[in-house]
């Protein structure tokens, strides 16, 4: 299409996109080509009503998407302008694309680019080397460059506080059977397109664990093999938590989880806190941070893994029909 995108770049960028993280890995996106404009929508039919009712989690994953999105038409040489919430009588829209100057994509843009497929969510417990600080301040700038802040709870006391805010929200959570029969229904078998995997769930958890883990039926845990005792636990956050400060922490969520992957490494999610509206107030306080705290990350040195898989491109494609 003259002045716009084409389906073909479209299908092209939007493999990269869906290499993003989501809860339970239920993949809750779509894009669409109109007007030459790529178009990233949240899914209404895959939303957790039990997990993340308020629609945060989809948000958040269709943001880091969008990064993807974007990063994978940059390394093309077709850079994006954004528009976030483009359309009022459109919420289900959360961001459109139109071409920008060509150019040749920067070695950051290349580096960060190739880390997508290399990106999986590492449950595991992590070795006990300590992130250095060059890899903090990367971290740090990550976060910022997509408009958002980075705390990092370095020492005992500081991790100690935030396990026991964890464990409270965990708990709460648990408490709801919704909730538990949600996660269960997205434990998948090998394979399976969507969902987590039984086999990426990670450890089960146990008494002693320092922070909490949902159980994605891990597998029993070696002798000796305990999560380390000092992690490295990142809060991101935004400037407010309307649905487009939401979609700027998912871009800034997927800037920070591929400059991780970037530097050797590895990383889980901790939503429990965020999930529960008291428990990250509580988190939000005790950082002394304005804004809202939008996702917790537990980061070190693990194991190599794999990604999870994700649906068929196609699945997830909305294109005019004389393009279909």
């Amino acid at each position: 299409m003259e002045n716009g995108y084409t389906v073909e770049q479209l299908r092209s960028a939007a493999t990269d996109a869906i290499r993003a993280p989501s809860l339970h890995n239920v993949q809750p996106w779509r894009f669409r080509l109109r007007d030459g404009g790529i178009e990233v929508l949240v899914d209404p039919t895959r939303r957790l009503p039990a997990t993340d009712p308020s629609g945060w989690g989809a948000r958040v994953a269709c943001g880091a998407a969008l990064f993807n999105l974007r990063l994978a038409l940059a390394a093309a040489g077709a850079p994006a302008t954004v528009r976030l919430r483009p359309y009022p009588a459109e919420p289900d829209v959360l961001a459109r694309l139109l071409p920008d100057l060509p150019r040749r994509p920067s070695p950051a843009e290349q580096d960060l680019y190739s880390a997508i497929p290399r990106r999986f969510s590492n449950r595991a417990p992590f070795w006990p080397d300590p992130v250095p600080a060059d890899a903090r301040w990367r971290l740090g700038e990550a976060a910022r460059a997509e408009h958002c802040w980075l705390e990092l709870l370095i020492g005992v006391s500081a991790v100690n506080a935030f396990a026991e805010i964890a464990h409270g929200a965990h708990r709460v959570l648990e408490r709801d059977p919704a909730y538990g029969a949600e996660r269960e229904a997205w434990v998948r078998a090998e394979h399976a397109p969507d969902g987590i995997p039984a086999a990426a769930g990670g450890v089960q958890a146990e008494p002693q664990d320092l922070l909490p883990s949902r159980g994605f039926g891990g597998v029993q845990r070696a002798p000796g093999r305990d999560f380390e005792p000092e992690p490295l636990v990142a809060v991101l956050g935004s400037a407010g938590n309307t649905a487009v400060d939401q979609v700027v922490a998912g871009q800034a969520l997927q800037r920070m989880l591929l400059t991780a992957t970037d530097a050797g490494l590895s990383v889980s999610m901790l939503s429990q806190p965020i999930e529960v509206p008291s428990a990250r107030e509580q988190l939000r306080m005790s950082l002394g941070r304005f804004g809202t705290p939008q996702m917790v990350m537990r980061i070190g040195y693990g194991q190599p893994g794999w990604p999870t898989p994700r649906r068929p491109v196609d699945e997830v494609l909305d294109l005019p029909v004389h393009l279909a």
